[in-house]
């Protein structure tokens, strides 16, 4: 079916905030089949390109607690708000990092020394900003192997320290936070936490603050690094450009209208993408996907309540899905009749993965309920001849906090950075040996970074558990709804009710 076209090179972000009822809508999308047919690739791009366009106005991403995110939630909003839903937004705050740039560290004397970011060295998460150049002082550490150094864990290590110089600590005992603090409240213009030399601690050390709080420079780096730090007349060229602060970032709702509101039918994507990227197979796919099936569900009057939900900050651990159960009653919870996840739908070396909700792969099965979801979605795979494969039940997406709070869960996965294995290319088609997207959490992860042939395939699998759902969750919780509805309509399966 013709759709309105919204060519890319001409989208504007006030263009992008004008939104109208999706024209092929109809009430008769009432079954798998009739929005299965309404629901095209043409329709999920048209949001996919709106959310590229909003990545380019706003520095090329659209991460939790930016501009970018907060133009996507706009648009979403604007757009579930025409086609006729409740929408409504759910503000918290959360801790942001962005690093800027790209961090410099040298030493400068006595023997002069480049090292190299992300291999010699790394910012800790939640680092402040400086460009410093100072002397380092060893704080009670003789720079040998061990794993119990206490070195920085106590403000008596920094008896005798003069304040403005680079405190270097080794890492053990306390966390790199109370480390980088002590330093902090010293008088340090910036800290070197290095690794403990032992056996798989050598390399360069990786680490987290935890919070922002820390303003000084923090960096991470490697034993032999440490060592050769540790010794007299070392003084170093630090840098590194952060932003480090807490913000508020927004999950958005968008309900039916109509249907049992104690038996509310959940369908999730998170709407954020990683700092280094646009985010749009990870997972503006999934956000694409679930917006266009709300709008051609806009004008169905389903039997359960259909809740939409696009969360924030996935990516920063899950924090939108986590404070939405953390912050809804136990009687909005027991509404709950269960959830879909839909988080990255359309990677371009895809497999189709279903989560195991029954644990029978990989032997954690979620709660009750959960098998059932599991066949609705492989029941139809089969339908329709599409080779289909459990993915691990393991909370690494917005489901997690769901599952964790009792609520059968389950869900649709075209892989990340897994790499594809040559018997599921020929299940799949694809590359062998190449990852599912190997553009995942990178800047690549564009428009062109989306299989047409995986989104139409999901997409459709999605819309016909949604809308399956929203008529009867028999199999799943027992309530059938009101009426008689097939809801296994032309997949070859008895109806549910």
């Amino acid at each position: 079916m013709a759709r309105r076209t919204l060519p890319l090179a001409a989208l504007m972000l006030g263009a992008l905030l004008i939104a109208a009822p999706p024209a092929s809508a109809d009430p008769n999308n009432n079954n798998s089949a009739k929005l299965r047919a309404g629901l095209t690739v043409p329709g999920i791009t048209e949001h996919l390109s709106a959310l590229q366009a909003i990545a380019n106005a706003n520095g090329g991403i659209r991460a939790a607690g930016t501009s970018g995110y907060d133009a996507s939630v706009d648009y979403v909003v604007a757009k579930a708000t025409a086609a006729g839903f409740i929408v409504t937004t759910q503000e918290f705050s959360f801790p942001f990092f962005q690093e800027l740039g790209t961090p410099t560290f040298a030493q400068l004397t006595p023997v002069p020394t480049s090292y190299t970011a992300g291999t010699d060295f790394s910012t800790m998460t939640y680092s402040g900003s400086g460009n410093l150049t100072a002397s380092v002082q060893a704080v009670d550490t003789a720079a040998t192997p061990t794993n119990a150094s206490t070195s920085g864990c106590q403000a008596a290590d920094f008896a005798g320290f003069l304040p403005g110089n680079i405190a270097l600590m080794q890492r053990g005992s306390c966390t790199f936070a109370t480390k980088a603090a002590n330093a902090q409240a010293a008088g340090a213009s910036g800290v070197i936490i290095f690794n403990r030399g032992t056996a798989g601690f050598t390399g360069s050390v990786a680490g987290t603050l935890s919070a922002p709080g820390i303003t000084i420079p923090v960096v991470g780096t490697s034993f032999a690094i440490g060592v050769a730090l540790a010794g007299p007349g070392v003084t170093v060229n630090l840098v590194t450009v952060t932003i480090s602060a807490i913000r508020q970032a927004k999950n958005v709702f968008a309900q039916t209208p109509t249907g049992n509101t104690t038996n509310v039918v959940m369908a999730g994507a998170h709407l954020d993408s990683v700092v280094p990227g646009p985010g749009i197979n990870d997972n503006g796919s999934g956000s694409a996907t679930l917006l266009e099936i709300a709008e051609q569900m806009s004008k169905v009057k389903p039997r359960n309540a259909v809740r939409f939900a696009w969360w924030a900050a996935e990516e920063l651990g899950l924090l939108g899905s986590r404070h939405y159960i953390d912050t809804i009653s136990a009687a909005e919870l027991a509404n709950l009749a269960l959830y879909l996840n839909f988080d990255m739908v359309a990677s371009p070396n895809f497999a189709r993965f279903v989560y195991d909700g029954d644990g029978s792969a990989f032997g954690t099965a979620g709660p009750a309920g959960s098998a059932a979801i599991e066949q609705v979605f492989t029941d139809y795979l089969g339908a329709q001849g599409l080779a289909n494969e459990p993915t691990a039940f393991d909370g690494r997406s917005d489901y997690g906090p769901f599952i964790a709070a009792g609520v059968a869960a389950g869900g649709l996965f075209t892989g990340a950075e897994g790499v594809k294995t040559a018997a599921q290319v020929a299940l799949y088609g694809g590359t062998a040996g190449v990852a599912y997207d190997a553009c995942y959490h990178q800047a690549c992860d564009t428009i062109a970074n989306i299989s047409a042939t995986g989104l139409d395939q999901m997409s459709d699998t999605a819309a016909h558990a949604i809308i399956t759902f929203a008529q009867s969750t028999n199999i799943v919780n027992g309530k059938k709804g009101k009426g008689n509805f097939n809801s296994w309509d032309q997949v070859g399966h008895q109806a549910q009710q």
